[in-house]
């Protein structure tokens, strides 16, 4: 497949061979052909009587058009259908369709939260030239809400800071993030969380790269960071602990598909 695109054709008409995101109580439906995992088409959305309100147009995949749709109601699945969390279709299937899947699951959640106007109460509308709502009493135009977080990779010689958070599974350790405040810069962010969970001072705070993190509406910006002064001092809320690693002992880390994932073998290949 070719890379996921975003068009600003919202309105594009569908037809039956273009792909279409259903997403019910947080997961996505997939069709199973052997051993393989597919997102169904229209033609087959349309066998399965569903039901939905509105209908999102999202990108492109390849030279398939992409549309995303909620539903409310628990459906009578076919044999070879099965809806599957969105944590899961990244672990299980290519990369591509994880962040199809993610822009779906933050357009779908915008759509839900943003029904009423945020000024004055009233019922909002889809806007007709752009991804947007619109009050068509007080003109409030609102778009898609996405939330910036820092992750980072501190780096002490040869070794990574790792921490375990409160909420991590399997005694998995993952790269210290957070998300930005108002009126904060990004390098201000990642040293301020950092000194806030570990206790630890950094320096050369530089950027690495990006991915969408749709759990809601997250957008993580990755860094590398070196180490500068102090002692480990977790803050015991939310990291209950946190240890310096070597390549060649890494704990149980986070899946493939997520960028802490990508930033921990990007240290270990440098």
């Amino acid at each position: 497949m070719s890379k996921f695109k975003i068009l600003n054709d919202v309105f594009r008409k569908s037809d039956v061979y273009d792909l279409c995101f259903v997403f019910f109580k947080g997961s996505l439906l997939l069709k199973k052909v052997e051993d393989n995992l597919y997102v169904p088409n229209f033609d087959e959305i349309k066998d399965l009587n569903i039901i939905y309100e509105n209908k999102f147009f999202i990108g492109e995949l390849g030279n398939k058009s992409c549309f995303t749709v909620e539903i409310s109601d628990e459906i009578d699945l076919a044999q070879n259908f099965k809806f599957l969390a969105l944590r899961e279709v990244g672990a299980l299937m290519e990369e591509e369709i994880f962040l199809a899947a993610g822009r779906a699951s933050e357009v779908l959640n915008w759509d839900r939260t943003h029904k009423f106007c945020g000024k004055c109460g009233n019922k909002t509308e889809n806007k007709k030239d752009e991804m947007a709502k619109v009050c068509p009493k007080c003109g409030n135009v609102m778009y898609p809400v996405i939330c910036p977080a820092i992750i980072v990779g501190i780096i002490k010689g040869d070794k990574i800071l790792l921490a375990h958070n409160k909420n991590f599974a399997n005694n998995k350790y993952s790269l210290i993030a957070g998300f930005v405040e108002a009126g904060e810069n990004l390098e201000a962010a990642v040293k301020r969380e950092v000194f806030e969970e570990v206790g630890i001072k950094i320096k050369n705070v530089r950027y690495h790269k990006s991915s969408a993190w749709p759990f809601p509406n997250s957008l993580m910006l990755g860094f590398f960071a070196d180490y500068e002064s102090e002692e480990i001092k977790v803050d015991g809320e939310e990291i209950l602990d946190a240890k310096w690693f070597s390549k060649d002992n890494l704990p149980n880390i986070p899946l493939k598909f997520t960028l802490a994932r990508k930033l921990i073998e990007e240290f270990v290949k440098q």
